[in-house]
């Protein structure tokens, strides 16, 4: 039972995006397009994933930066609909989000002669994050106490194990299924991690779907025996 830590215990990690200004800025769909194809892959990463670690005290309408822009900026609401759409968990990788977008964009421009050219009300500023990780001290030593462990989590925390974790293990999945794997009794477990999409939620969300999970499956593995 290793999380890459001698222990095995779980080392509970937390973490900011700083954001970083690549000087690129568009006006216009024609030029995001243009844009799109060669920006660095972790401008794409912070444009799908940054909202969620900003201060908000609603559910986000958009859930991507790109479709906030197309429909604050250009009044497309139909391209804004489109890109909102798109998950990236349904892709590899970045290159393969980077196109999805490219293509959904492409799609719209050929639908109307001026909506390329149409300049926006505000441009759209092309930025890069880079993490910061912190260990916070606390440990899971075992996986029943995973529920109390969540529910202490902060949403850097949650961030980090659940989303980002994605970015850099192995098998592209989150921590928790990353420490459960090497024990087969917990296998169900780790199915029902994997069916988790977090993209659509805010952290807050998140993190109570995962601290009830945890604690709701413990709890009937006592009473089952």
């Amino acid at each position: 039972m290793n999380n890459g830590k001698e222990d095995g215990a779980f080392y509970i990690k937390d973490c900011a995006l700083v954001s970083i200004s690549t000087g690129q800025k568009v006006y216009s769909l024609a030029e995001l397009l243009e844009h799109l194809k060669d920006i660095h892959t972790g401008s794409i990463y912070h444009h799908f994933w940054s909202r969620l670690l900003r201060p908000s005290f609603d559910h986000p309408e958009f859930h991507n930066d790109f479709a906030a822009w197309a429909y604050h900026a250009i009044h497309d609401q139909i391209l804004a609909e489109r890109l909102n759409l798109i998950d990236p968990l349904d892709f590899d990788n970045l290159e393969g989000l980077r196109q999805e977008i490219i293509e959904t964009i492409e799609e719209r421009m050929d639908e109307s002669e001026y909506l390329p050219w149409t300049k926006a009300e505000a441009p759209f500023y092309f930025v890069r994050s880079q993490i910061v990780v912190l260990d916070t001290g606390r440990r899971i030593q075992h996986p029943w106490e995973l529920g109390e462990g969540v529910k202490a989590m902060s949403p850097g925390s949650i961030f980090y194990h659940f989303i980002d974790a994605r970015r850099r293990t192995p098998d592209k999945i989150d921590d928790f299924q990353c420490w459960l794997k090497p024990m087969e009794e917990y296998e169900n477990l780790v199915m029902v991690l994997a069916n988790i999409d977090p993209y659509f939620n805010t952290l807050t969300e998140l993190k109570d779907e995962l601290g009830f999970l945890f604690e709701e499956y413990f709890k009937t593995r006592v009473k089952n025996g």
